[in-house]
């Protein structure tokens, strides 16, 4: 059976006997461990120890451990719909991604009034938070606040980026993609996937991204937004770690 873990501000992961915040207090009581249960501290920014739960409190039986960074991999995803959404942020936490961009392009149904993107990144980082407690990861992504297309592009310039696309000639498949970049040496720089929304990109939109990411294809068949966000990432990150 695998340990409960906790997320938790530093100072209290790094305290012999942790005064839990409100909401870690709450998720504790949930999880109802029995006396002498070792439980993990973690606090998404690499730092783990082991406690054990006695009298109703914690107390700290190992040192506070780093675990290094993840190799960067960022996603740019026009934002879907409801739980799908939700659930491609989940995907992408327990895949390693290190930064998630949510981007409102033309053509996404999604529409996010400024006044409430702020609102949205912070239920979204909930989301990532318990996939993180439950894939036993040690790092946190980076969510950003949901921009527009333009706003997108500088981020896209400062990343290797592959973008599922469909254009004339067709594009290399991902895989063929990174083989090609990682032997003309993008090691330096962060890779990154790009997925449209569900009505594709606007011609302007693929002309723009074209001139700065690799259009690659995901496979024969036609996936929804949310599956090829999950391809991309998963092909990179297996990518990445066949190559340390």
């Amino acid at each position: 059976m695998s340990m409960h873990r906790l997320l938790v501000e530093t100072p209290e992961l790094e305290s012999d006997s942790p005064s839990l915040s409100k909401d870690a207090a709450n998720h504790l009581r949930v999880l109802r461990p029995r006396d002498g249960e070792e439980v993990e501290l973690f606090d998404g920014a690499g730092r783990s120890r082991v406690c054990a739960f006695e009298g109703g409190a914690l107390r700290a039986t190992g040192e506070v451990l780093l675990s290094p960074r993840p190799a960067a991999l960022t996603l740019f995803a026009c934002v879907t719909k409801g739980s799908r959404w939700d659930w491609t942020v989940e995907k992408a936490t327990e895949l390693g991604a290190t930064r998630i961009v949510p981007v409102l392009s033309e053509r996404t149904i999604v529409r996010i009034a400024r006044e409430e993107r702020e609102a949205k990144r912070a239920r979204w980082m909930r989301v990532a938070e318990d996939a993180a407690r439950q894939s036993d990861a040690k790092w946190l992504p980076e969510i950003m606040v949901p921009v527009d297309f333009a706003a997108s592009l500088p981020l896209v310039r400062e990343t290797k980026c592959f973008v599922g696309a469909l254009t004339n000639p067709p594009p290399q498949p991902l895989l063929a993609a990174l083989e090609k970049s990682w032997a003309e040496g993008w090691r330096a720089c962060g890779p990154a996937v790009f997925v449209g929304p569900e009505g594709d990109f606007t011609p302007d939109e693929l002309a723009a991204l074209c001139g700065m990411a690799t259009p690659v294809t995901f496979g024969a068949s036609v996936l929804r937004a949310e599956t090829a966000a999950i391809y991309g990432l998963s092909a990179v990150r297996a990518f990445q770690d066949s190559r340390t």
